[in-house]
């Protein structure tokens, strides 16, 4: 007899990225870089995240974005709920320091709101739950496109020194590494778009390995600079109840908003799925640019919410899809997809 071999439950997409990003932290704990060894993991990890974010401008097709504003109420309040409603409660997070949040763990927590939504995971949830693909789609890019300038400009405003001082020169910085890279990208991508789209495999795991050097240069600057001291079990624990309620409040105001604006019922789970959740491989890079030697603690609660709204949303997708009314054809079973690292 053939052993079964034994398989996680469909409702726990454990991303097999998130495991490697546990690696890198483990690894950047017991050998981090210092010395000379920093600098080029420094140097390196700058190099990376301006060609990611080079690449993020090739891939992004404007065009196709720029195809759904006929349904722009949708995208509006995926917006308001991205750069508007997250950002407030973040600011309210604040209410929670010293007592439940050191401040270094707020500024992330704040940091988090900031970041735009998903892609990949928005479109793969709106999927499963039977909802509005296309509009996921579009949302998606909306926000993607709108969190190359909205997070820095809103992080600059919101998070003041806390940030690593938004200097003139720091700004400076998010220009060269993050926006100009991504206008190259755009600019460029008539003649590179064919050539991405032939390598897409090969490039994509040259972004995911990028973003691994990112987190394991934060993380090492974190370890030299002894900032985990701070960080007990207790306040981790913290972070994560805080985390579950954020992310409890945008699924009902994403859902139940969605619901009063008068969407239908396809709509409002594109708008649910692409308004609640937050693109970690946006906000990884973006984070090491904004904060420099506090990165390792501003990306911390980014990567919790970032499993967590994969799990909640697994679970949520699959009951979304056995509505009333709203089964699947012909009795199939519909399974949690793949969810990629976005």
């Amino acid at each position: 007899m053939s052993r079964r071999k034994p398989k996680l439950p469909s409702w726990l997409p454990i991303d097999p990225y998130i495991l490697a990003l546990i690696g890198t932290v483990v690894l950047a704990a017991l050998l981090p870089a210092s010395g000379a060894a920093a600098e080029v993991a420094g140097g390196a990890s700058t190099g990376a995240v301006a060609f990611l974010f080079f690449l993020y401008g090739a891939r992004l097709s404007t065009a196709e974005a720029l195809d759904g504003v006929r349904h722009w109420r949708l995208h509006l309040t995926v917006l308001v709920c991205t750069f508007v409603a997250f950002p407030l409660l973040g600011l309210a997070s604040e209410g929670l320091v010293p007592y439940v949040l050191t401040p270094q763990l707020q500024s992330g927590f704040l940091f988090l709101c900031l970041v735009p939504s998903t892609i990949q995971s928005s479109i793969a949830f709106t999927s499963i739950a039977r909802g509005n693909v296309p509009a996921a789609i579009c949302a998606g890019s909306f926000s993607s496109m709108a969190g190359i300038f909205l997070t820095p400009l809103l992080a600059a405003a919101l998070l003041g020194n806390s940030g690593g001082g938004f200097s003139g020169d720091a700004l400076l910085r998010i220009g060269v590494q993050l926006l100009l890279p991504f206008v190259a990208g755009q600019l460029l991508r008539r003649w590179i778009g064919g050539f991405i789209a032939r390598h897409k495999k090969v490039l994509g795991l040259v972004d995911r390995g990028s973003i691994l050097l990112v987190v394991y240069t934060a993380f090492s600057e974190g370890m030299v600079a002894g900032i985990w001291h701070q960080v007990t079990p207790a306040r981790l624990g913290a972070l994560l109840a805080a985390e579950a309620v954020l992310l409890a409040l945008m699924l009902s105001l994403s859902w139940y908003g969605a619901k009063r604006l008068g969407f239908g019922r396809e709509d409002r789970i594109a708008i649910q799925f692409a308004g609640s959740k937050k693109s970690l491989a946006s906000g990884l890079p973006m984070a090491s640019v904004l904060f420099g030697a506090q990165a390792s603690l501003a990306v911390l609660p980014l990567m919790l919410f970032h499993q967590m709204q994969l799990m909640v949303c697994a679970v949520l997708a699959k009951r979304r899809a056995r509505d009333p009314g709203e089964t699947a054809a012909d009795g199939e079973v519909l399974q949690a997809a793949p969810v990629t690292v976005t």
